[in-house]
């Protein structure tokens, strides 16, 4: 395992437990309500379309919140995370559901190696996956390895510019301060939090992360024998991404609250392999 890969795990390990109790992933919802879907892949319905009898991968699923909600749709899920813990918890919630979704540990890069190629009809990737990843070209690589032809890519992201941005500025300013586009060495954080209501005090603070700016994502889709079918810029994301200088809207996004028209919140992108 490569060293960056090594340092997030850590970091995911220990926030997998604590994300599935926080209110914020609705855990308890799945449970209670068997219609009910998570806030990400709900905003993406009309886009997302019919999606029964298909077989999906969601690739970096976490904790399984939307990997499930995809299988309330009908579609058959397999979803992937490096991190064991978060696989525990995906499984532990796919059981209690009765969800059709199985779990599989392996990072990202692997994935066509061992779940084959060319099986899939759709490749899911959700908000806040690719930062983990230094190559877009290599994840684009295994999305069109894991998919058969005409099979579709859905990825709703946190947009680039907005990566950019300072989130811990107490002023009103957006200052880019951050990458756009993609570069070899990782930016190092160190958080003793998560983006989540938690009060969980994490031991392993620090992570590497990477920007993609989209048209590197865009080419890297098209170099890999991908047709992009759709790109939508959005005004929200489903987290408060810019503490202190946003409001809470509809469907449990978040938009800037001055002037939000001035920011690509996030994108919903579709590509189907050719």
């Amino acid at each position: 395992m490569e060293e960056y890969s090594r340092i997030n795990k850590a970091n995911w390990d220990e926030r997998a437990p604590a994300h599935a109790v926080s209110p914020d992933y609705e855990v308890e919802s799945f449970i209670a309500d068997p219609a009910f879907l998570s806030g990400v892949v709900r905003f993406d319905l009309p886009r997302l379309g019919d999606i029964r009898g298909l077989r999906g991968v969601h690739l970096q699923c976490h904790i399984g919140t939307d990997t499930i909600s995809l299988a309330r749709l009908g579609a058959s899920m397999t979803g992937l995370d490096f991190s064991a813990p978060a696989l525990d918890q995906a499984r532990a919630l796919a059981e209690r559901t009765g969800a059709d979704a199985t779990f599989v540990e392996s990072d990202v890069y692997a994935a066509a190696d061992l779940l084959g190629r060319e099986v899939f009809d759709l490749v899911f990737t959700g908000i806040g996956a690719l930062c983990w990843l230094p190559s877009v070209s290599r994840w684009a690589a295994v999305v069109a390895a894991l998919l058969r032809p005409g099979g579709r890519l859905f990825i709703r992201e946190g947009h680039p510019m907005l990566w950019a941005l300072d989130d811990e500025r107490d002023d009103d300013l957006l200052v880019v301060t951050y990458p756009y586009f993609e570069r070899e060495e990782p930016m190092v954080f160190s958080a003793d939090g998560t983006y989540v209501a938690t009060d969980t005090e994490f031991e392993h603070t620090v992570t590497h992360e990477w920007n993609h700016g989209l048209g590197e994502i865009v080419t890297a889709l098209l170099d890999a024998g991908m047709n992009v079918t759709g790109l939508t810029e959005h005004d929200s994301v489903p987290w408060e991404a810019l503490p202190g200088k946003m409001e809470r809207v509809a469907g449990g996004e978040w938009r800037l609250a001055d002037q939000p028209w001035r920011l690509p919140h996030s994108y919903t992108l579709q590509a189907v392999r050719a």
